[in-house]
């Protein structure tokens, strides 16, 4: 049996405090009234002073019983030069920050100098961006045990990992190399962000790891966003009838052309067209049915063009939509090269649909401790946006199980309800693929999700591989190992 997390965690209180951090203080009279009600009148009024020397007394007093309190404050706030004002368990001198960070993005000493923050209770952690900093990214591709040593500027970490190792070293032992530009394996528990598995490839840089690289198109994995969009903001549902003409996986202009009344019309279910990507029903769905700003706003929603926390740098998946109507029609449908994508991403965005529409943010390290042994960082879970309703996660679900059972992934899943393992399951994705503009790379997508049919056990996965010459293993062969991997010990 697996060492599992609970899934029941307290996710949603822990996002009410990240809320509560984030919200500003309330006005308070005491720190600003003394300058706005004396410091005046007794500017203009120096004669006071000496015609009435007690209550000059008085107010010099309350002015300096102010004034004390105000750089008290300043001195909690922004800390004592050459010292601490906090008596933290743990502390780290100043050459330890300056030489094991990269202060690139951290531009004023003072920033530098609250690299730890001091917590509620005095204790020194720190936060994700600050890891980003401290530790080389390059430490955690294709790690082979749970927890990793680390020394930085002359002081080590000990780094515990989010990883099941038992799935890590499955998905290692079975990349397959050849042809191959890139591979990035991402699985995840979807509750939690917790990243279960993280494997990758890049020929062309073997220290980048592609599973957090941003530069892959997302091809047809965007109809994820337009289906989702299309339910909430036109009504649409699994059986929602559309019709279109030609093939299903071309876009002409003429395919977009409304085609109510011909004969040779093809009509067909949102279920059926999401699950064998045809793409002309969704562009037809971003010319005539959803708006651009609509759009925009559902891409942005899931994770597109902003940034996500992550303790490993994680650029943002990218999506731009003009005015043209043939351009959003070929953002819509995943035709074109323009939107972008990592892994990591992508397997956010399926956890949202198991999640009942919620965004949660992705988690690798579990804890951080330093050489005493203390505590410098802890993970938590943290809950973001809604991104669409339950009820329209459970469609989204819906059709993506329809991928699996008719779809593009009918293939790779063929026998599923036959398998042992696989059977007890419900299995659901999507599929994209596109190639690169020589076309001497063809890229392959899988983003989708397993959940026992009996029990609470459940996993995202989010594979992308850059073919070569000759399509080798594909992204949901990938899938369906890891699925099976995972479960097989329940």
């Amino acid at each position: 049996m697996r060492n599992r997390t609970d899934k029941n965690r307290n996710g949603y209180f822990n996002y009410m405090k990240q809320m509560k951090k984030g919200t500003s203080l309330p006005h308070s009279p005491h720190l600003m009234s003394p300058y706005r009600r004396y410091s005046q009148p007794v500017l203009k009024k120096t004669g006071a002073w000496k015609e009435n020397p007690s209550k000059a007394s008085a107010l010099s007093k309350r002015l300096r019983k102010y004034s004390m309190t105000l750089i008290f404050l300043f001195l909690m706030i922004c800390g004592i030069p050459g010292g601490a004002v906090y008596d933290p368990i743990h502390s780290f001198p100043e050459d330890f920050l300056i030489s094991s960070a990269s202060f690139s993005e951290i531009d004023s000493k003072k920033e530098k100098r609250n690299l730890f923050r001091p917590d509620m209770g005095g204790r020194r952690h720190i936060g994700k961006r600050e890891i980003q900093t401290l530790i080389d990214s390059k430490a955690f591709m294709n790690l082979r045990k749970k927890d990793i040593d680390l020394i930085s500027g002359g002081y080590s970490f000990h780094i515990e990992t989010t990883l099941d190792m038992l799935l890590q070293n499955a998905v290692l032992d079975n990349l397959d190399y050849t042809a191959v530009r890139y591979i990035g394996i991402v699985a995840m528990e979807p509750f939690t962000g917790k990243v279960l598995s993280m494997a990758g490839f890049d020929k062309d840089d073997p220290d980048n790891n592609a599973c957090t690289d941003n530069k892959f198109p997302a091809a047809s994995v965007f109809k994820i966003i337009t289906a989702a969009a299309a339910i909430e903001s036109c009504g649409f549902n699994s059986d929602s009838e559309i019709t279109y003409i030609g093939r299903k996986h071309t876009l002409y202009k003429s395919q977009l052309k409304d085609s109510t009344g011909r004969k040779r019309n093809n009509r067909i279910t949102l279920r059926d067209s999401f699950a064998q990507s045809v793409n002309p029903v969704f562009g037809k769905l971003g010319v005539h049915h959803i708006e651009k700003m609509t759009l925009e706003e559902y891409a942005e929603a899931f994770g597109f063009n902003r940034e996500i926390a992550f303790e490993l740098p994680l650029m943002p998946s990218m999506v731009f939509v003009s005015d043209d109507v043939y351009h959003r029609a070929e953002i819509a449908s995943g035709f074109n090269r323009e939107t972008t994508i990592s892994p990591l991403h992508g397997a956010l965005m399926g956890a949202a649909v198991l999640n009942g529409g919620r965004l949660v943010e992705p988690i690798l390290i579990e804890r951080i401790t330093d050489e005493k042994g203390q505590m410098i960082y802890r993970s938590r879970v943290v809950m973001l946006n809604q991104v669409i309703s339950p009820q329209a996660a459970e469609i989204m679900n819906d059709m993506m199980r329809a991928t699996v059972e008719s779809g593009t992934c009918k293939k790779a899943f063929k026998g599923f309800r036959e398998d042992d393992v696989l059977s007890k399951l419900n299995i659901g994705g999507k599929t994209g693929t596109i190639d690169s503009p020589d076309h001497n790379i063809r890229y392959d997508w899988f983003v989708g999700f397993a959940e026992a049919k009996e029990g609470v056990e459940k996993i995202v996965i989010s594979v992308v591989i850059g073919h070569e010459k000759y399509i080798g293993v594909r992204a949901s062969h990938y899938a369906r190992m890891a699925m099976r991997e995972y479960f097989s010990y329940y």
